[in-house]
């Protein structure tokens, strides 16, 4: 039985020491969780993710509890590109693993080309997450009727083919879950240039305060995370491993090693903890150390042999 199992795994040029990273939203820029854990111990962090301009994200209230789960819409509050660079990305990079800074446009394809431009010069940023798939943020009178980026394939096409041809470092596509086929948004993402695919992000849903009559947050809809969707990002992460070759990031609902294992078991590379951090901090620590034990107690000597292992 191997004592010291190999948990380290490779996505487009990243090597991480192990496949738990933070979820975009979730970890802040890592200040915010410094005091709570030894974030050294990370796979990875990706960034809250990062806009052009300042943003201050839609009124509040912003997020609900819901069964199994959490209801947020943000709006991607940020400080902008030039303020993430002055003050936070190499605060970030000094603590040690990978830096993965997430990118999201409010206008078009010229946005992430200068994202991308500005962010590329820093050895600091290991790899972009191109965000195409967040449900809260609006563009224009008639928003409510378009479509997100992830929810096209020429679009997610056109996105990542922009950002690939301005980087040579790792590109991630987050993926929506709010689509018919994900295979087909996935493999525009793969034709395109995109290293791996991170899924999923939020599902649409609301929630509504029967005493009031009013949504529980401003916004009426917003994303829904937590262990609530759990079920669904496994199942797509199960139909992407058998539908395209770059390796996949799940996320999603997961809680503790064992739903950490399900994602990894279903053809997941990688897994991503997001809403589950507001709860345990210290709870992407513990899969790392509840994946290591589930290696030496199954005699398995590589974690990239769970790779899609699940038994049909």
């Amino acid at each position: 039985m191997k004592k010291n199992p190999d948990v380290s795994v490779t996505i487009g040029k990243l090597h991480l020491a192990n496949p738990v990273m933070v979820a975009s939203g979730t970890f802040g820029y890592m200040e915010e969780f410094k005091d709570f854990l030894d974030c050294s111990k990370l796979g990875a962090i990706v960034t809250k993710t990062i806009t052009v301009k300042p943003r201050t994200g839609n009124p509040a209230p912003r997020t609900c509890e819901t069964p199994a789960g959490m209801l947020n819409s943000i709006g991607l509050e940020n400080p902008g590109v030039t303020a993430f660079i002055e003050e936070k990305l190499e605060k970030a990079a000094r603590v040690g693993p990978p830096v993965i800074v997430s990118i999201a446009s409010e206008g078009g394809l010229d946005e992430f080309a200068v994202l991308t431009k500005q962010l590329d010069v820093y050895s600091s940023v290991a790899a972009f997450e191109v965000n195409i798939s967040c449900p809260n943020v609006k563009h224009g009178a008639a928003a409510h009727e378009r479509r997100l980026t992830a929810q096209d394939a020429q679009a997610t096409a056109e996105v990542i083919t922009t950002v690939r041809g301005l980087t040579e470092k790792t590109i991630i596509a987050k993926l929506s879950p709010n689509v018919t086929d994900i295979v087909e948004i996935a493999q525009a993402a793969e034709s395109a240039g995109a290293d791996a695919i991170c899924l999923v992000n939020t599902l649409s849903g609301m929630s509504i305060d029967v005493k009031t009559r009013r949504s529980k947050i401003a916004m009426i809809s917003g994303g829904l995370s937590g262990p609530a969707i759990r079920p669904v990002a496994v199942r797509m992460v199960w139909e992407l491993f058998r539908a395209v070759k770059i390796p996949l990031i799940g996320t999603g609902g997961i809680t503790d090693t064992a739903s950490a294992l399900e994602f990894l078991i279903a053809g997941a590379t990688a897994v991503s903890v997001g809403t589950q951090n507001f709860i345990n901090p210290r709870v992407t620590i513990e899969i790392i150390k509840g994946l290591r034990e589930y290696l030496i107690e199954n005699d398995i000597a590589d974690i990239t042999a769970l790779t899609g292992s699940l038994q049909t």
